[in-house]
């Protein structure tokens, strides 16, 4: 580091100082601070079990003879019983560390997973898997010091069964800690990265305001909008780039307005994110009130939950301003928006829909994070001690004689020697730069023909295999001439001339409603285009209604159904009636040989060009022929199914020891 601060001073200057602005965040901000999704599988107690003894089965000796010296029996038993203790050891120990530790982690993620899981149950659950292992330990250090006293090979395997058997009753009795413990890792695997130390936008407001629009419009996420509170159920990210940086956006579950104890697991998800994520807050409010709540509700919540937005940036969107603008509300509802821009906080009006406003929102709050990360950066102490530190050196000016940069005459004579007294050749992207909007291509002048002015001559158009040149009258353009001064006669008569229309307040008033009654179609149509486009589709076991039964229906209601053949549904029974209907064979004269009077359908092919049954007869068996020296060259191939072997002998031959017969 020392001789890096030697050589390159400038560069560590540079470096510090964007730290300190907040262009390059810390290595705990580059990184994502915890990954839940590497935690190990936690299996239940029986397959715990089986996990293990198949292990300690596998991989210990299996063969012991009493007529061996009983140290080695000793030893044989002993290894199995410190091997299944090992394993049980090591499987719950990764459990352990695997999981996360309340009191090291975030205070965020602490608080969160108090929230989903209660901190309790949590801590339990891993106390005791602890308690379990070290059970474990000790029944493992009991028996094999009981083993060292086995006179037998009957004692020993009896202590080795009792040993491995206690071991196997611990693992049972955490049945529901290792299930619950599965459960919390499927869940915590299934949760969004979220770094609380790097750059963050929060939303937050009441149910159905615009949050998971909003995300959908800044972010790359897939969040699900539906028209109903309660949509997203817990916490979602977003990333997306601002100034050259990555920056991460929360879309928060919605929240009520009741106290903190009456909130649920959802509610208070967003709760958490909003007390301990160092990001700016975008509250969003819904101006048409389409979501169910009152204006004076959001904002009661809004002053209700105003403590959690203590020391970030802060800004209100009045969302859905394609429905209803704020200056379209009451003068008191007005009122309330005023007063919250005296105080600071700006409100900007969007719409997620037509993305109105959106855009101006994302620079306004990472603006404003920006800035509030870089002044609490430079109030901290760390800047200045890490410049305090640092030094860089600037050398004194001697003396006031400037001395200019030095190039020598070998540098300067072979600069001239390639400099050429002939024009530049001008380039297309030149000419563009130069003419600016005025510049066309025209590539024609490239073009090499013996006669160079024939470049620009009008091609000939050709229609249908005639010049269309040859049907141009040759006086077109003084019968236009002709034209255009009968119509400035006419202009001068008067005969085009009539009052102008004067603009009464009637007619703006007309005008004004029909640019709303625009507005609202285009908004009709934006809203069409996102609807699901499958429309209800009768049944199959739906039948067909016939209309003598509908009118004889309808008559027994009372209503009167003479004379109804040009009705709508009588004229749409007849058009489907008549498009499903088969066309009639024209009729035909009769036939006037026995030729004509066949069937005018086509033979089949292997019949078609034959005379008779005889010829077809003699082509099959030319066929057949033809085909046997293509049959004899079929080999048998590795895809036929085939038993290669049928005894294969070292499964087959040898002496048969006591056991099983089943060789396989």
């Amino acid at each position: 580091f020392s001789y890096i601060l030697f050589c390159f001073p400038s560069l560590i200057l540079i470096l510090v100082l964007c730290f300190v602005l907040g262009l390059i965040c810390p290595l705990t901000a580059i990184m994502a601070l915890y990954n839940f999704k590497k935690i190990m599988i936690v299996p239940s107690a029986k397959d715990f079990i089986d996990i293990t003894l198949s292990k300690t089965q596998r991989k210990t000796p299996t063969v012991i003879h009493k007529h061996y010296q009983i140290s080695r029996i000793r030893h044989f038993y002993m290894r199995k019983v410190k091997f299944t203790q090992q394993n049980y050891h090591d499987r719950l120990s990764q459990i352990l560390t695997d999981f996360p530790k309340l009191d090291d982690i975030h205070p965020f993620y602490a608080d969160l997973m108090n929230v989903l899981y209660d901190k309790d149950h949590y801590k339990l659950a891993l106390g005791q898997i602890n308690i379990a292992k070290n059970l474990i330990d000790n029944v493992a250090k009991d028996y094999v010091r009981l083993m060292k006293y086995g006179d037998s090979l009957y004692r020993c395997k009896q202590l080795k069964r009792a040993a491995l058997g206690r071991m196997c009753t611990i693992m049972k009795r955490q049945k529901q800690s290792l299930e619950y413990l599965e459960q919390v890792r499927q869940h915590l695997s299934r949760l969004p990265t979220i770094d609380p130390n790097t750059r963050t936008l929060l939303l937050c407001g009441y149910p159905n305001v615009g949050k998971s629009s909003f995300i959908n419009q800044v972010t790359r996420a897939d969040v699900e909008v539906q028209p109903y509170a309660f949509t997203t159920k817990s916490l979602f990210v977003g990333h997306m780039d601002y100034r050259y940086l990555r920056w991460q956006v929360v879309d928060t579950p919605g929240i009520l307005d009741h106290p903190l104890e009456e909130r649920n697991t959802i509610e208070m998800q967003a709760i958490t994110a909003l007390a301990h994520l160092r990001a700016a807050v975008l509250y969003v409010l819904d101006v048409s009130e389409q979501c169910g709540y009152t204006l004076e509700q959001q904002l009661d919540l809004f002053k209700s939950i105003r403590p959690l937005f203590a020391n970030k940036p802060l800004i209100i969107i009045a969302n859905k301003c394609d429905v209803k603008r704020i200056s379209e509300l009451s003068e008191d509802k007005q009122k309330m928006f005023t007063e919250l821009e005296t105080e600071g906080i700006p409100v900007i009006e969007t719409s997620t829909l037509t993305q109105e406003g959106v855009i101006q929102v994302k620079t306004e709050a990472c603006d404003r994070l920006l800035a509030f990360r870089v002044d609490s950066k430079v109030k901290g102490k760390k800047v200045n001690d890490i410049l305090n530190r640092l030094h860089l050196a600037v050398p004194a000016k001697r003396d006031e004689k400037e001395r200019p940069p030095c190039i020598p005459e070998g540098a300067l004579k072979r600069r001239k020697a390639m400099e050429i007294d002939e024009p530049k050749r001008k380039l297309e992207k030149d000419l563009e730069a130069e003419l600016g909007d005025d510049y066309a291509l025209d590539l024609r002048k490239y073009w090499d023909l013996m006669n160079s002015e024939e470049k620009y001559d009008i091609l000939p158009e050709v229609w249908q295999g005639h010049n269309i040149a040859d049907y141009i009258d040759p006086d077109i353009m003084k019968k236009l001439e002709a034209l255009e001064k009968e119509e400035e006669l006419k202009e001068v008569a008067g005969e085009y001339d009539s009052e102008p229309e004067s603009e009464d307040e009637e007619m703006l008033e007309i005008r004004q409603l029909a640019s709303q009654i625009r507005e609202k179609k285009k908004l009709k149509f934006m809203e069409s285009r996102e609807k699901d486009i499958h429309g209800p589709r009768l049944p199959r076991t739906a039948k067909k209604r016939e209309r003598k039964t509908l009118e004889k229906e309808m008559s027994s209601l009372g209503i009167a159904m003479e004379n109804k053949d040009k009705s709508h549904y009588a004229t749409q029974a007849q058009r489907s009636r008549s498009a499903t209907r088969k066309r009639k064979r024209e009729e035909s004269e009769p036939p006037t040989s026995k030729v004509r009077s066949r069937s005018a359908s086509r033979p089949s092919r292997d019949v078609s060009g034959i005379r008779d049954p005889k010829v077809i007869k003699k082509a099959k068996i030319l066929m057949k022929k033809s085909q046997k020296k293509m049959n004899r060259l079929g080999k048998k191939g590795e895809a036929d199914r085939v038993v290669l072997d049928l005894k294969p002998k070292h499964l087959l031959s040898g002496k048969r020891k006591a056991g099983k017969k089943d060789r396989r």
